[in-house]
């Protein structure tokens, strides 16, 4: 029992929500454009929770051994940090889940595109192959990418482009400019939410020459940057249904930026670093609501 405690716990499980906001909203852009498939959602969500587990793991481990993560960390434990799991295990766990993506992967555009459009199966092979490297060199290797400042560029390309865009034309076979509004909005609100995890955790990794943006830039432009992200996620979810507008239940979803405003209040307040960790989950969570408002708002209101 401990050892799937300790599983359970590498897999972060608060985080999964997020990871399945932006097939959300493109399986809602999909059916807003009549196309709709049960088994794509179920792989689609599959996929990229598979995605966010492997990742997991791999930050577990990257962190782990390069001592980012320690007793001195603010927020959970970790599994490789606290000794739960051992490298050799973690590093296996990694292995098998990165297998598994890619098997949903391989399956997921089989179904979607069947055997006679190659070309597409082709190129969605090789970005799942890049979420798979993407997912474990963040702080994996020798020079990872989280820790030269990239991890909010890789974070808003496949948290929001690829995986807003991918998953509706994964249903549709084709997109429209109006749908990177969507894929735009919840790009920024995925980068929110790791930049408020740099912030948290600024001092740590600055003593640890882990030179996120945050380190780069220092805390209160980090924070200014913050409410930058959030304001621009606002802005582009309004235009897309100031450009959509059926009624007034249509921007309804918008009312869960309400919480994210009392965030950005709270965070504006804070000048601890440590102090931001209960705000994570918080922004997670309303980022994950809003899809799932945006998602009911399009298939039944407009």
């Amino acid at each position: 029992m401990g050892k799937i405690k300790a599983w359970i716990s590498a897999a972060r499980l608060r985080t999964l929500p997020l990871s399945v906001s932006g097939i959300l909203l493109g399986t809602a852009l999909a059916n807003y454009a009549g196309f709709s498939d049960g088994l794509i959602f179920s792989l689609a969500i599959a996929t990229t929770i598979t995605f966010q587990i492997t990742s997991n793991f791999a930050n577990d481990y990257g962190d782990g051994i390069k001592g980012t993560d320690n007793e001195q960390r603010i927020g959970p434990k970790r599994a490789l940090q606290s000794g739960l799991l051992t490298k050799r295990e973690l590093k296996l766990g990694i292995i098998i889940c990165a297998a598994i993506s890619f098997c949903l992967t391989v399956f997921l555009v089989y179904i979607s595109f069947g055997p006679e459009k190659i070309g597409y199966i082709l190129l969605f092979l090789v970005l799942g192959i890049l979420s798979i490297w993407a997912s474990l060199r963040y702080t994996m290797g020798d020079s990872p990418y989280g820790y030269r400042g990239l991890g909010d560029v890789f974070v808003f390309l496949f948290f929001g482009i690829l995986s807003v865009l991918g998953t509706k034309f994964l249903y549709a076979k084709q997109i429209n400019s109006l749908d990177f509004l969507p894929a735009i909005a919840v790009g920024f609100l995925c980068v929110g939410v790791l930049n408020l995890n740099n912030l948290r955790d600024f001092e740590s990794d600055k003593h640890h020459s882990k030179n996120t943006l945050i380190v780069k830039i220092g805390f209160e432009k980090g924070k200014k940057y913050h409410y930058t992200l959030l304001f621009l996620a606002f802005l582009s979810f309004t235009m897309y249904t100031f450009f959509n507008f059926k009624s007034l239940v249509s921007s309804m979803y918008l009312l869960f930026f309400v919480p994210i405003f009392f965030h950005v209040l709270k965070v504006l307040r804070t000048s601890e670093p440590k102090l931001l960790d209960p705000e994570l989950k918080k922004l997670a969570l309303s980022t994950f609501f809003t899809a799932l408002a945006f998602y009911f708002t399009i298939n039944y209101f407009s």
